[in-house]
């Protein structure tokens, strides 16, 4: 199952201009302050969700065009006012018995179909937006896999990502109690996400995981996940590790610098001056109040996110800024015929201005979801996290930082390791280490979205197929 941006938020509304890709771009600044655009309404115009829990388009013909390969689309109600969208793709072998998987994109608020699409779906949007391909690296050739939020709708109030996480709990047991779903209930399951991810997945692995428990104890009734699989990729999961990375990544990577030295200089102050960013994400972390939480995430990302990029495009340095590639979906989404086939109810957005808002209002960004990755890696989930080395918005300098910080299990054997060199099918791919059930991988010439991109004599989403194969198969990262 792929979850297109389920956690991010309920609505579909009209979105600024000034959004894009991911991660909002605000006046200049990516990961801006929500105060610079005006918010609109907190409920869409769409009205109440229906009395249907589960609402659902099934073989509409569009995306899986595989024989024989069943898909549906449609609503899960979360609340009395707030639907989930989802699209959910039948495993192209052996359904029945493959892991379920959830995918979750960023923004925060940004809509999951940008994986679907762009990346290892089981069809891409072609160069020019007019028509959907089929992909033979798609992750449902091993996986069942649900998309979520572009089309939902309803109250935007979720605004951290524990309350995301519950909201995704609830339409995880409406869905796996219908009728055409709950044979996957004993299925392994397994999350998957990019960007904010690295927020989402380790929070909402550790709510399932408790959930579970309180399942088993009594005190709560529901359907326990079978949770055993955890991606993050190019992820924001500690700032205070990973911030440094952008100051390293743009005077020196496998590729060129980003901006002068000059530039990189003046962020460096930024970072390590009395009260900079530094100290800033520091009181975040101990203890800090949303106005501090979101007072550093605009500071930091105004002071050395934006300016260190540079005339490259954030989410793929060897393209300038803005590149082309992957296509924009918003046109092809909105197609009334297309929605009509497929049961969308509400227009499309990649991100919700409302969402992302709430999120920056209460300083979500810059709040620390290291330990609930820690605890899902000790607790026997198999994790790995992977990041694209063309990638600056959230780099690799800066999540492997993040890894080398965490403080598992595994940690002191991998921090002990060097990295190896990953191929696939013979080409060269990446480098990677695995220590115990956790696993780490820098692919190469990936930009953000790792899938969407080839190298070398590999096709695109042709390695992030071998990675996510192999780990479906609870086995570490190995070359081919």
């Amino acid at each position: 199952m792929l979850l297109s941006a389920l956690a991010a938020g309920l609505a579909a509304l009209p979105v600024a201009p000034a959004l894009a890709r991911q991660v909002p771009h605000v006046n200049g600044i990516y990961g801006g302050s929500p105060d610079q655009f005006e918010v609109t309404s907190t409920q869409t115009t769409f009205g109440a969700a229906t009395t249907d829990l589960l609402r659902v388009t099934e073989n509409s013909g569009v995306c899986e065009t595989t024989p024989d390969v069943y898909q549906a689309s449609g609503y899960g109600n979360v609340s009395s006012t707030g639907s989930l969208w989802f699209w959910f793709f039948e495993a192209r072998s052996n359904p029945d018995t493959a892991p379920l998987t959830i995918w979750l994109n960023g923004g925060p608020g940004s809509s999951s179909m940008v994986g679907l699409f762009d990346e290892h779906g089981p069809c891409r949007l072609n160069n020019d937006s007019t028509a959907l391909d089929y992909n033979p690296y798609s992750w449902n050739n091993v996986s069942n896999i649900p998309v979520g939020v572009g089309f939902s709708y309803g109250d935007q109030t979720v605004g951290t990502t524990q309350e995301a996480a519950a909201d995704v709990w609830t339409f995880l047991q409406l869905f796996l109690n219908d009728t055409r779903f709950s044979k996957y209930q004993e299925n392994e399951f397994a999350i998957w996400t990019e960007s904010y991810g690295g927020h989402y997945g380790p929070a909402f692995a550790a709510h399932f995981l408790q959930q579970n428990d309180a399942i088993a104890n009594g005190s709560i009734t529901g359907t326990p996940l079978n949770l055993k699989y955890l991606g993050v990729g190019d992820g924001l999961t500690d700032p205070l590790s990973q911030y440094p990375g952008y100051i390293e990544y743009a005077s020196e990577n496998p590729y060129h610098p980003t901006v002068s030295q000059s530039t990189v200089s003046q962020a460096s102050t930024a970072w390590n001056e009395s009260g900079g960013c530094k100290d800033q994400i520091t009181a975040c972390y101990n203890g800090g109040s949303d106005d501090t939480c979101s007072t550093a995430q605009y500071n930091c990302n105004n002071d050395i996110l934006s300016p260190l990029s540079g005339d490259y495009d954030v989410y793929y340095i060897l393209a300038e800024d803005p590149d082309a590639y992957p296509p924009d979906p918003t046109d092809f989404l909105n197609n009334a015929t297309f929605q009509s086939q497929i049961g969308a109810e509400a227009t499309w957005q990649e991100t919700n201005t409302n969402v992302y808002s709430n999120f920056a209002d209460t300083g979500d960004w810059m709040r620390n979801s290291r330990p609930d990755l820690e605890y899902v890696i000790d607790s026997g989930v198999r994790t790995i996290v992977f990041d694209g080395d063309a990638d600056y918005i959230l780099n690799f300098k800066g999540v492997e930082a993040m890894v080398a910080a965490l403080q598992t299990d595994f940690s002191s054997e991998f921090n002990q390791l060097e990295f190896t060199n990953w191929t696939v099918n013979g080409e060269p791919a990446g480098l990677y280490k695995n220590a115990g059930t956790f696993s780490y991988v820098r692919i190469f010439g990936a930009g953000h979205e790792v899938a969407a991109y080839d190298w070398g004599n590999l096709a695109r989403g042709e390695a992030a197929l071998q990675m996510f194969s192999q780990i479906m198969s609870n086995s570490s990262i190995s070359s081919t």
